[in-house]
């Protein structure tokens, strides 16, 4: 199936179609219940999560939730802005029902706005310490800082949306919020009026890139010393974000045990774990190279920084120094540390794929119609994810094996974040 050209009203059929009678027969309520990655994936539909992040720019929950409508109604909860600033909310809130009353959008449509907004303000909250977007606006002076704050969340859009053409949609959005802020005298100026003349974003040019194992290979090979292979597995082997890898702390780490991985208190949809699928040993190796009295325990310090360890954007600078001396290059441009996110999700798909290859002769045996029938009906939950993690582990073996010092220590990342 070829998830990638499948519009959310397609999307939103296939669920109802084919997901949701699947869940029925499982016991779950699918008028209710919102699957999760691992479900899908065991049932051979990992590739939806795939399509509505690189695609859509919605996490599998955003879409279940605000697309399809599953989860508990708005009228007993609400939706979950991931905010603690009442003013703000009230005023999306405010804007979105405008929007729906006065103008008639469709249904479809607002919940895909309303994701915007909250993404825009919990970035800004990540980046600021609030998500306070109003208190500002009615002062002029304050105009070329709370600009500058804007853009800096658009420089993260920049960094982590996945096309030209997703970036634009946020921008739209959030500049129509603005603008009517500023109409009904809510503001004195829209704060990212023209912003878009800041970046080279261009409509209709997709931004489907991505790197190849061979690249983060010859990559990795350049790297001199643990510090930079480190940095090179935390991008590519573990997914992580460059602001996640540039701040990680000693405290984050579970090394001990059969589920080695890194806790995080907050993410972008809210706490997480990634589980250390390869090279446990090379961060026990590091913690012990810094360990000293003066340690502040980041992973990657920084004497100069007031936050004691490097910032996002160093990340990216040394990445993009190590690929240049790597000779790689995406379209003919030095690839950015974001590529290797992108890295990790298609080598994580490619792996599901081929676990499921591997199952086929056995469903073929057991006379089911497919591999994922197999998964969901004659393994166990523990039996599955030892599947996935060796599929896992075996493509990032291939690429860091060969300038690693033999190293496996495997499980796979939680798939929420």
């Amino acid at each position: 199936m070829n998830w990638s050209r499948k519009s959310l009203d397609e999307l939103e059929a296939f669920y109802w179609d084919t997901v949701a009678p699947a869940m029925d027969r499982e016991g779950m309520d699918p008028t209710r219940d919102v699957p999760t990655y691992e479900w899908l994936t065991d049932h051979g539909w990992s590739g939806i999560a795939y399509a509505l992040r690189e695609k859509h720019d919605l996490t599998p929950r955003d879409f279940f939730v605000d697309v399809v409508g599953l989860g508990e109604d708005e009228s007993d909860a609400g939706y979950e802005w991931g905010i603690d600033a009442e003013a703000t909310v009230e005023a999306f809130e405010s804007y979105l029902d405008m929007l729906e009353s006065r103008r008639g959008l469709a249904d479809s449509t607002l919940p895909t706005r309303r994701t915007h907004l909250a993404r825009f303000a919990r970035t800004y909250r990540d980046l600021h310490g609030t998500a306070d977007l109003l208190s500002r606006l009615d002062d002029r002076d304050a105009e070329p800082d709370e600009i500058d704050r804007c853009l800096n969340v658009l420089d993260e859009f920049d960094d982590e949306l996945a096309t030209d053409g997703t970036k634009l949609k946020y921008l739209q959005t959030v500049r129509a919020f603005y603008e009517y802020l500023v109409d009904f005298r809510r503001a004195r100026y829209n704060p990212v009026e023209n912003a878009a003349k800041q970046f080279r974003w261009e409509q209709g040019q997709p931004d489907n890139r991505t790197m190849t194992a061979e690249q983060v290979g010859r990559v990795y090979g350049v790297a001199d010393d643990l510090e930079e292979r480190l940095l090179v597995l935390g991008l590519a082997g573990w997914g992580l974000r460059p602001n996640e890898l540039a701040s990680l702390d000693a405290s984050q780490l579970v090394l001990t045990g059969d589920d080695p991985h890194i806790a995080f208190e907050e993410r972008k949809n809210g706490p997480g774990t990634v589980a250390l699928l390869y090279g446990v040993d090379a961060v026990a190796a590091r913690t012990d190279d810094l360990s000293d009295d003066d340690w502040n325990g980041a992973l990657f310090p920084s004497s100069r920084s007031s936050t004691g360890h490097i910032a996002r954007e160093t990340v990216n600078r040394r990445f993009k120094r190590l690929a240049s001396e790597a000779g790689v290059t995406v379209d003919g441009k030095v690839p950015t540390a974001k590529l290797c996110r992108r890295f990790w999700y298609t080598a994580y798909q490619e792996a599901v794929d081929d676990m499921l290859a591997q199952l086929e002769g056995v469903a073929a045996d057991q006379g089911s119609k497919s591999a994922s029938v197999v998964m969901s009906n004659y393994l166990s939950e523990e039996r599955r994810r030892s599947f996935r993690r060796q599929a896992m582990r075996e493509k990032l073996a291939a690429v860091f094996e060969s300038e690693a010092d033999g190293v496996e220590v495997g499980a796979e990342q939680t798939m929420v974040n």
